[in-house]
């Protein structure tokens, strides 16, 4: 299945790491985090990756070009004239997009074989699903509810109880989700959320292993360790 990356953000909260460069390139024991994503979708067979860059866009293209040497093949789709969000980067990028795909955060690593959550995905014949963590606020603020299989409520501003569940970072789409995005207009993935909430269409796929990011400069830190324990090799 093709996977769309979303690396177009400034990394505001790697701040001053990110002043001079994307956060997709960070860098973790000298390699760019993205050469870590890349290579984590190649060793599963996942090798049509689409690109959505904005911030510094440049740089990303200049590291990692036709991505023939991490063993994927890369097509871009380049926010130009100003960022448009999650949602939006998607609605841009639905000239390339096949008509289903997978969508990983660009700062997200996820120690999981992505491969059994697109069968699923497949077999159930679903419309969206989001890959989900029971992380009952451990390792960022938790913004999800899931019963039944579906997520029931989504926000990542709201503080209940009940949110136990978070974003995995990793989601799939059918193509026809996109109509409900409005072009050329800055939309983040959480108001896709609510309409899909809305009309039960947002499955649920649970996870077990906690996931890592390099979002943050607490998240940068605990990845770098768990690439020292794991002995991840590129």
């Amino acid at each position: 299945m093709q996977v769309v990356i979303l690396a177009g953000g400034r990394g505001t909260r790697l701040r001053p790491l990110t002043n001079q460069l994307p956060k997709v390139l960070v860098e973790v024991h000298g390699k760019p985090f993205l050469q870590y994503q890349l290579g984590w979708l190649a060793r599963y067979g996942l090798r049509d990756v689409v690109l959505c860059v904005g911030y510094l866009a440049q740089k990303i293209e200049a590291f990692a070009k036709d991505g023939s040497a991490f063993g994927v093949h890369i097509t871009y789709s380049r926010e130009e004239d100003k960022l448009l969000g999650t949602a939006g980067a998607l609605k841009k990028a639905q000239a390339v997009l096949d008509n289903s795909f997978c969508v990983l955060n660009g700062d997200s690593y996820l120690p999981i074989n992505p491969l059994n959550a697109i069968e699923y995905f497949e077999q159930a014949g679903f419309t969206a699903m989001m890959l989900t963590f029971k992380n009952l606020g451990q390792y960022d603020k938790s913004n999800a509810i899931v019963q039944n299989g579906f997520v029931t409520f989504y926000s990542r501003n709201t503080c209940v109880d009940e949110l136990e569940f978070i974003d995995y970072g990793m989601r799939i789409f059918r193509k026809e989700v996109l109509q409900s995005i409005p072009a050329g207009c800055f939309c983040d993935l959480d108001a896709l959320y609510e309409g899909l909430i809305e009309r039960n269409k947002l499955a649920a796929y649970l996870v077990s292993e906690p996931f890592y990011e390099v979002g943050s400069v607490q998240g940068l830190t605990r990845f770098r360790q768990y690439i020292e324990k794991a002995g991840v090799h590129l």
